[in-house]
Parts: structure tokens; C-alpha cells; sequence
């Protein structure tokens, strides 16, 4: 469907500096090329609110951002995460399937930033959000595995008594 367009309309602004760049940075990620990701998607960072008419309806227009924290929690670099991952979850209309992984992500974003409580709080707004959907999808069951794996709100509280 792109390559289609892009033969018929070489200088489509969207296509070439949104869909295209942010296609080549989640290959490059998928691949473990971080830092090139990194720099294909600053090629469309005035364009990461575009939205292509092939997504109108369909997806949000935020996967650069969205890849962005993703590249940013695989380097352990949290609050960079959980700045990206912030700002997807502002957006009060990201109710499509990448707004709520956007949330999911908050939930290591914070704990890698040293923040268990928000971290917590963030997976059980995910579970929320997703408690009538497939409860067999498997980015659910990983989720679940990370939450049991943060220590209680309330750790320390058996040592205070």
C-alpha cells in the first residue's frame, strides 16, 4: 500500500516524513539498531502528529513517540521512557490498542525510574483498561508476570510494626 503510494506521489509530506521514517525506526529497533532508530525518527519530529489518510479512523498518529519509549526502556533509560510514555497517555482520545500499550509501558518506565507506587498504579490502570479484552493476548500475561515481580506498596510496613 505505501510503495504504491510513494511511486504516485514521491513527495507526499506524510509519507515521507512520517510513515516511511517511522516504518525504518521500528525495523531498525526490531533489529537492535537503537541509536538509528533514534535518528530516522528525528527526520519526522515535526510530523509526529500527522495523520496519514490510510490510519484516519484507525490509529493514532503517535507510533514515532511510542517508539521513542520503547528504544529508551530496552537502554534502561527510564525517565526518557516515561517522559515519551507521558505524553501518549495525555492524549485523552488514545483509547486505540497503542494508547493502551503506551500505558503499559508507564508501568516498567516508572519502576525503572525508581518509582514502585507509580509503577504499580500504572500496570493496574492497565489491567483496568484492559479487563474485557482477550485475557489470553500475550503482552497481558508478560505485564502480569512484571507486576507480580514489583514489591508490594507496602514492603517494608511488616518491618515498621
Amino acid at each position: 500500500m505505501y510503495t504504491a503510494k510513494v511511486r504516485i506521489r514521491p513527495s507526499d509530506t506524510v509519507v515521507q516524513r512520517h510513515v516511511l521514517p517511522t516504518i525504518r525506526a521500528m525495523l531498525a529497533l526490531n533489529q537492535g539498531h537503537g541509536e538509528q532508530a533514534l535518528r530516522v525518527l528525528a527526520a519526522n519530529s515535526g510530523y509526529e502528529l500527522a495523520v496519514p489518510q490510510a490510519f484516519v479512523n484507525t490509529e493514532p498518529p503517535l507510533y514515532p513517540i511510542y517508539l521513542r519509549g520503547l528504544k529508551y526502556l530496552r537502554n534502561g533509560q527510564g525517565q526518557q521512557a516515561l517522559a515519551e510514555f507521558q505524553e501518549m497517555a495525555s492524549f485523552r482520545w488514545m483509547s486505540y490498542p497503542l494508547g493502551a500499550l503506551a500505558r503499559l509501558q508507564l508501568g516498567p518506565a516508572y519502576a525503572m525510574s525508581g518509582d514502585r507506587a507509580k509503577a504499580r498504579s500504572a500496570y493496574q490502570d492497565f489491567f483496568t483498561l484492559w479487563k474485557r479484552r482477550d485475557p489470553d493476548i500475550p503482552i497481558l500475561k508478560e505485564a502480569k508476570a512484571e507486576f507480580a515481580k514489583l514489591p508490594p506498596r507496602n514492603y517494608f510496613s511488616s518491618y515498621l510494626r
